[in-house]
């Protein structure tokens, strides 16, 4: 009998001590799976060009410039070329140009592959943007290609898809929360070239057995909307969360550079392996994907802590929230419309454009549901979304949010 009762003991406490499920890195699946072995990519060449008294150069972080040519005496070309195909059509270029005597040139854009997306923006500094008048930019009759006008002078011009935000920029942005009481950062690791994956841990006191967020952003290197967005949504959470009681109950766990080699490359949407980081979200065959799960999943193990909310921040075309619909069972069911109504009505928007659907592919938002149970959200910003109003979005969002589980 005695032994009887030892047997069923040491049964009780090796069930009662196994981890649960979402404190260990498993795989999962997808209704619609997705290969993310490392395929091959083309690095462009990284040079200066220099026909007459013009001359262009990709040799900074971010750029992407695959040719340099001329077409005619005031006509110049710009080869825009992917780091590999089939991929996704955001075809990302930036690039400096310059004339020894002022100027003023006409510039095509030359997609070797898919259509013209982002329309130019420029800067004298690296730092300061405007978008390029649309008068000043001719698309042809099928997209393909578009010419802009350039003043040109010694001067270097800055001219790209999007305002550059490279790895040194998100670095400098982490690290200007440093000293704040509710901010820890680090480093988790590195990419696969060497370059580092930033972490931000914004909690006021112990960190065990807080409630978790997770915050995510720039899977892809040209979503830089998004990526303001996730800025200010992390910041409001820093300023308010900090007073209102918020970083005290809650915990949040950011990562605001997913796809830094991506970034540095000036690629349009893989990472070195040639490979979407958000379809990686089972194998974890990309060292970055892998080494942010296996974070997550460790950081949340150690401290008990239980995922109800993943955020991972995008762009493309439009503003819109890709939500989890009705058949997607969550620990929090009920957050999506009550944090996307409050959102709403600040913002005085007739419309939040949700787009609700089922978990079927490997991405970030179907791994927070499949590994903790949690809410898994894509916030999408337009490619053009005014800068003040993807800022006042951000705001509001993060304290529609916080008001929520404050509330509970």
């Amino acid at each position: 009998m005695r032994y009887f009762k030892f047997i069923v003991l040491v049964l009780c406490i090796s069930a009662c001590s196994s981890p649960k499920k979402g404190w260990v890195h498993m795989n999962h699946d997808y209704i619609k799976p997705v290969d993310t072995k490392t395929k091959p990519i083309r690095y462009q060449s990284v040079k200066t060009y220099s026909i007459g008294s013009v001359g262009s150069t990709n040799k900074f972080p971010g750029a992407r410039l695959s040719n340099f040519s001329i077409l005619n005496d005031s006509t110049f070309r710009t080869t825009i070329s992917p780091e590999n195909t089939p991929i996704n059509e955001s075809p990302w270029y930036a690039f400096k140009i310059w004339s020894d005597t002022p100027r003023t040139i006409e510039l095509e854009l030359y997609y070797t592959d898919h259509e013209h997306r982002y329309n130019p923006k420029l800067s004298m500094d690296g730092e300061n943007w405007t978008g390029l008048d649309t008068s000043f930019i001719e698309l042809d009759d099928n997209k393909k290609h578009a010419r802009i006008k350039l003043n040109l002078s010694s001067d270097t011009l800055w001219v790209a898809s999007q305002e550059i935000q490279d790895t040194k920029r998100v670095g400098a942005w982490v690290n200007s929360f440093n000293g704040n009481e509710a901010v820890a950062i680090s480093e988790i690791g590195k990419s696969a070239l060497g370059r580092p994956l930033y972490f931000m841990n914004l909690s006021i006191g112990n960190d065990k057995k807080k409630p978790t967020i997770v915050i995510l952003s720039r899977q892809h290197p040209p979503e830089v909307t998004g990526y303001f967005a996730m800025q200010s949504f992390v910041e409001s959470i820093i300023k308010d969360g900090s007073s209102n009681g918020f970083l005290e109950k809650y915990r949040v766990l950011v990562y605001p550079l997913l796809n830094p080699d991506g970034v540095d490359l000036g690629h349009y949407r893989h990472n070195t392996g040639g490979v979407d980081l958000n379809r990686d979200w089972s194998e974890y065959n990309q060292t970055e994907i892998a080494q942010v799960t296996n974070h997550i999943v460790n950081e949340v193990a150690l401290n008990k802590n239980n995922v109800l909310l993943g955020l991972d921040f995008h762009s493309t075309y439009h503003d819109v929230y890709y939500t989890p619909d009705e058949s997607v069972k969550r620990k929090i069911p009920d957050f999506t419309k009550k944090w996307l109504e409050s959102i709403r009505v600040e913002l005085q928007m007739d419309d939040i454009n949700e787009q609700p659907g089922a978990v079927t592919r490997p991405t970030s938002s179907g791994w927070f549901n499949k590994q903790f149970g949690a809410t898994g959200i894509t916030y999408e910003i337009g490619d053009n979304t005014p800068r003040d109003f993807i800022k006042r979005k951000g705001e509001v969002s993060a304290k529609a949010m916080m008001d929520y589980f404050l509330n509970k």
